[in-house]
């Protein structure tokens, strides 16, 4: 006699009032709790009163993050977990915690309009009220800027290292990383291959934080920075050309654009190296990449993430001979074009 499975609203409910989890966390990077954690574990009256938080919900507030795995507490004291020790502890070469802090001063209200975002098919950031887009925000803003840069880095730093394990580099000597950012991926390449040369082609702002990150890696004699604008200007030529987390932000024909700029760029037998959060080809698993692909919507007039199929169909039309998808970390993968 079979029994059946018993159906209940936990999942429904659990994703339903999900935000109540993600803005507790935003929350305590905001006011610096896992930074303030970092000097040693602390009880909740020392913890409220260094970071200026009322007592009436202030213990409720830590013990929900130790219930979401983002705090540990031993006896009446809390600390920082693992993974909350290495990403968001300010002033760690490997926090995050900057993209999260833009998240929550932008893209948490933003998200509020969704909705009218899916109906009308139009941006719901500072571009709806008549303000500037996305870049200019970030671009305009020293500060802002580099706290973007360095999230980037963090954030891509397992894809960039299994790029380095597994693209065979002992084959190529020169590399180009269009809109590089502050140099995450070329410092890891070049500190796995003593043999690779790097540029970092990017907007002329990124320049100094690029130039520093190099400098404090000892890498200065062998990555450079050269200023540009990937829409105006060709792509500089090397051996290899990568783009990570780029050709999502642009429409089709921008995308396509990009490619073929690549493909100019390249040799014969040169490779273009496309990393995201790749939406898997029957766009049921990465989650990541399909609100990625939404983020997309509220944060651009075009922009969309896509699949290692569609990118492959991409690059053959632009001219690659041919093209495979290879899995990186967590949810991002890359899609290898041969000239």
């Amino acid at each position: 006699m079979s029994t059946a499975i018993a159906v209940t609203p936990d999942r429904i409910m659990q994703l339903g009032l999900g935000f109540w989890g993600s803005k507790a966390l935003l929350s305590a990077i905001e006011i610096g709790l896992f930074t303030e954690l970092a000097n040693g574990p602390l009880n909740s009256a020392d913890l409220s009163r260094r970071l200026r938080l009322h007592s009436r919900s202030a213990r409720d507030f830590y013990d929900a993050l130790v219930s979401l795995g983002m705090l540990e507490r031993d006896g009446e004291r809390y600390c920082n977990t693992a993974e909350t020790d290495q990403f968001l502890v300010r002033g760690k070469a490997s926090y995050i915690g900057g993209l999260l802090e833009m998240a929550n001063e932008r893209l948490y209200p933003f998200w509020g309009s969704l909705t009218e975002g899916l109906r009308t098919g139009q941006p719901q950031n500072e571009m709806k009220t008549g303000g500037v887009g996305l870049f200019e925000a970030i671009y305009g803003d020293p500060v802002r800027l580099r706290l973007f840069l360095g999230a980037m880095t963090g954030l891509s730093m397992g894809a960039s290292k299994a790029i380095a394990g597994k693209f065979p580099w002992k084959n190529y000597k020169t590399v180009v990383d269009v809109g590089g950012a502050q140099g995450g991926l070329l410092v890891q390449l070049c500190l796995a291959h003593a043999h690779l040369r790097g540029t970092n082609f990017d907007l002329a702002a990124v320049g100094p934080v690029f130039e520093q990150y190099a400098a404090l890696h000892g890498l200065s004699d062998r990555i450079n920075f050269q200023a540009g604008n990937f829409f105006d200007e060709p792509f500089p030529s090397a051996d290899v050309i990568t783009m990570g987390h780029i050709l999502h932000d642009w429409n089709l024909d921008e995308k396509r654009m990009l490619l073929g700029k690549a493909y100019r760029a390249l040799a014969e037998g040169g490779a273009l190296l496309v990393f995201e959060a790749l939406i898997d080809d029957e766009r049921r698993q990465n989650s990541f990449g399909l609100l990625m692909s939404l983020n997309m919507l509220i944060e651009t007039p075009g922009g969309f993430d896509y699949t290692g199929k569609d990118c492959s169909k991409w690059m053959r039309d632009a001219g690659f001979r041919e093209t495979r998808v290879e899995h990186l970390a967590g949810p991002d993968s890359m899609v290898v074009g041969l000239k």
